[in-house]
C-alpha cells in the first residue's frame, strides 16, 4: 500500500492503560473547568438570576411583579441551581474540546472532516433555541399566564410565583428549546451514517408534523401557546434538514460526475 492510499489516521497504538490515563486527564480538566465556572457563576448568581427574571418582569405591569419564596432555604438553593446551570454553559466549550481531543486521534481524516461541522453546529443550535425561548417564547407565555389575574367570584386572583418554581420553568423552557434545536444535527448524522435517507424522511413528513406537536406538549408547560411556539420551529428545522441533505446529495453527484 503506497503512502497516498494509506488511511490518514494518527499513528498511535498506545496500550489500554495509556488511553485510560488520558481519559482521566481529560475528565479532570473538564471537572476543574466546571468547578471554576461554578465558583464564578455562584459569585454572580444574583445578576444571572436577574437576567432570567427579565421575561417575567416585562410581562408584569411596571412595578407590580414580585417573586416569593415559601421555604427559608429556597432562595439559597435557587442561587446554587442558577450557578450550576450557568457553569455548564460556560464550561461546555472546554468540556467539548477535551472530548474532541480524546476522540480525534482515533478518527480518519475524512471522519474528522465530516464530524467537525456537527461539533460546531451543536452549541450554535442550542444557543439559537435558548435565545428563541428567552426572547420570544417566555415573554409570550408569561403574558398569557398573567392574563388570568383579576377578580374571580368577588375575590382577587393574583400571581405570586415562587423563586424555585420560576427557575424550574425557565430551565424547562431553555433546555426544551435548546435540545429540540439539535434535530438537524441528529437527522444529518443519521443520514451521513446511512441509517436514513432523504426519501425516507420525506415519506415521514406527515408523521413528523404530529410528532413535533406531541413532543412540544411533553416538553413545555401545558398551554397551547408554548406548544405551538416549539412545534412550529421543529417542523421548520425538519424541512431545513431535508434541504441540506438535498444540497449535499447534489454536490456529491456533481463531484462523482466530475471524477468520471
Amino acid at each position: 500500500m503506497n503512502e497516498q492510499s494509506a488511511p490518514e489516521i494518527d499513528d498511535s497504538k498506545a496500550p489500554l492503560i495509556e488511553h485510560l490515563i488520558e481519559l482521566r486527564q481529560r475528565l479532570v480538566w473538564s471537572v476543574v473547568a466546571l468547578a471554576i465556572a461554578f465558583a464564578a457563576s455562584f459569585y454572580f448568581a444574583d445578576e444571572i438570576f436577574g437576567m432570567l427574571v427579565v421575561p417575567l418582569t416585562d410581562a408584569f405591569p411596571p412595578g407590580e411583579g414580585k417573586l416569593v419564596y415559601t421555604k427559608l432555604y429556597e432562595a439559597f438553593f435557587v442561587e446554587i441551581k442558577v450557578a450550576m446551570f450557568a457553569a455548564f454553559f460556560i464550561a461546555f466549550p472546554i468540556i467539548s474540546n477535551q472530548l474532541w481531543a480524546f476522540v480525534a486521534p482515533g478518527l480518519y481524516a475524512n471522519e474528522k472532516k465530516a464530524f467537525l461541522p456537527f461539533l460546531f453546529a451543536t452549541p450554535l443550535l442550542f444557543t439559537a433555541g435558548a435565545a428563541l425561548a428567552y426572547y420570544i417564547v417566555m415573554p409570550t407565555a408569561f403574558r398569557f399566564f398573567l392574563g388570568f389575574e383579576g377578580e374571580v367570584g368577588g375575590m382577587t386572583q393574583e400571581a405570586l410565583p415562587a423563586m424555585g418554581d420560576y427557575l424550574s420553568l425557565v430551565m424547562q423552557f431553555i433546555l426544551a428549546f435548546g435540545i429540540c434545536f439539535q434535530l438537524p444535527v441528529l437527522l444529518l448524522l443519521l443520514n451521513r451514517a446511512g441509517l436514513v435517507t432523504r426519501e425516507q424522511l420525506k415519506g415521514l413528513r406527515r408523521y413528523m408534523v404530529v410528532g413535533a406537536f406531541v413532543l412540544a406538549a411533553i416538553l413545555t408547560p401545558p398551554d397551547v401557546v408554548s406548544q405551538f411556539l416549539l412545534g412550529l420551529p421543529l417542523i421548520m428545522l425538519y424541512e431545513v434538514s431535508l434541504a441540506i441533505m438535498w444540497f449535499t446529495e447534489r454536490k456529491r453527484a456533481k463531484l462523482k460526475e466530475a471524477g468520471e
